[in-house]
């Protein structure tokens, strides 16, 4: 074995290391795909943020990982588990130049790699399941997937050409039978057919009819329910049972997968030398500022106080409304808030956990989805006091040049 692969598989099992270390790795099928996928050739080449938040025009460094000088940096970050960014404003993959880059935003990236064994084993991959991808980038998961799942057998939509393109070139230096076609991931795979797992790279506001009508009985779906606040989503897991009947459930997440192009999220960024300025008028709250890991707290926020977006970088928590040029600060007591502009942002909170509260602190919502692509319905319970509300519905948008990821939102992946 060369120096190079020994290097390159030994990067691999200190990876899976971590991830078995944390809890999140426990699938025995998966472990064995991820100790023999590498990641690497999926991976040719990595963009690194070289300003700090909010500098514009960015400045990127590219690490080609076939130069000697970039190799070990470049290695160190596909191993990683961090998400891996690869493409900026929808460029061509084919002819990068290593070095400084200035400008431009993320068009596309890898999943991070807690997210990816976490998604594919909230699928429960087994070999012999047909397994397709929704916006799978370069194809890392879709790659692990077919490892599990046999040759053949997985396959991935992705709208941008370019990236489908170089994800197909890579996946077939692997050997592993994946295809990538282009085509629009809301119309699930072009070529129609069943799938007995489907994964969605991309964030939706509600389940596209597409693929519910593709999911085979006893199938499992699952996707991130986008809302126009970064890190107040959910992550939705589908199943059709065998005997064709079809069954969701809703949990928040902090984290989750780029919504769908021309789904624009709000952002705090832009509001802060105001904030800074003139935090507000404090005044005694009735809400100590809400736990992170309140998710099913904050994705009920998201519907029932829409417009908010949160400042994660802040000192104390920081809630702003932009499109009313309002804010809410949080003492760093807990017993006092500040309050400023036209709308109470924090009087709203108080209201939506008052109401969360009341219905039991769900951290779990079902959602009716109907075959023939009805407005979904979300419940916490059946009772007076659940929290009700209907999902928002598709806007597709014609094709063209994916949006920006904001890059100080925790996400995941891009299309």
């Amino acid at each position: 074995m060369s120096a190079d692969l020994s290097t390159t598989g030994a990067r691999r099992a200190a990876m899976v290391e971590r991830l078995e270390a944390d809890g999140v790795l426990t699938d025995v099928r998966l472990r064995e795909a991820l100790l023999s996928v590498p990641r690497e050739v999926l991976l040719p080449h990595a963009y690194v943020r070289v300003s700090g938040p909010g500098v514009e025009p960015i400045e990127w460094r590219l690490l080609d990982g076939a130069h000697p000088d970039d190799r070990a940096e470049w290695l160190d970050l596909v191993h990683s588990g961090e998400s891996v960014l690869l493409q900026r404003d929808g460029e061509p993959l084919d002819a990068l130049a290593r070095g400084p880059v200035t400008g431009g935003n993320m068009t596309s990236m890898s999943t991070y790699g807690q997210a990816t064994a976490e998604a594919l084993q909230t699928l429960q991959l087994a070999p012999g399941q047909r397994y397709l991808e929704l916006g799978p980038g370069p194809g890392v998961s879709l790659a692990l997937a077919a490892a599990v799942t046999g040759p053949r057998l997985t396959a991935g939509v992705e709208r941008d050409g370019r990236m489908a393109a170089f994800a197909q070139h890579n996946l077939d230096r692997l050997g592993l039978g994946a295809t990538v076609v282009e085509g629009d991931a809301l119309d699930g795979h072009p070529a129609g057919g069943a799938f007995d797992r489907i994964h969605s790279g991309i964030g939706v506001p509600c389940v596209p009819p597409a693929w519910v009508e593709q999911l085979a009985p006893g199938g499992r779906l699952l996707t991130t329910l986008t809302t126009r606040t970064p890190n107040w989503l959910g992550q939705l897991l589908l199943t059709r049972t065998e005997a064709g009947e079809v069954e969701a459930v809703l949990r928040g997440r902090r984290r989750g997968y780029r919504p769908m192009l021309g789904y624009r999220w709000l952002d705090a960024v832009p509001m802060r030398p105001r904030i800074r300025a003139d935090p507000g008028v404090p005044r005694p709250t009735r809400l100590a500022p809400p736990p992170d890991d309140a998710y099913g707290f904050w994705l009920a926020a998201a519907y029932f106080a829409p417009g908010l977006v949160r400042d994660f970088q802040a000192e104390t928590l920081t809630i702003a409304a932009p499109d009313e040029g309002s804010w809410a600060v949080a003492g760093p007591d807990g017993n006092t808030v500040r309050v400023h502009g036209p709308r109470d942002v924090w009087a709203e909170l108080e209201d939506v956990h008052a109401r969360w509260v009341l219905a039991g602190q769900p951290d779990a919502y079902r959602v009716t989805v109907p075959e023939d692509g009805g407005p979904q319905h979300v419940a916490s319970g059946t009772d007076l006091r659940a929290l009700k509300w209907v999902l928002p519905p598709l806007t597709p948008v014609p094709h063209q040049p994916a949006a920006p990821c904001p890059p100080e939102h925790h996400t995941e992946k891009a299309l």
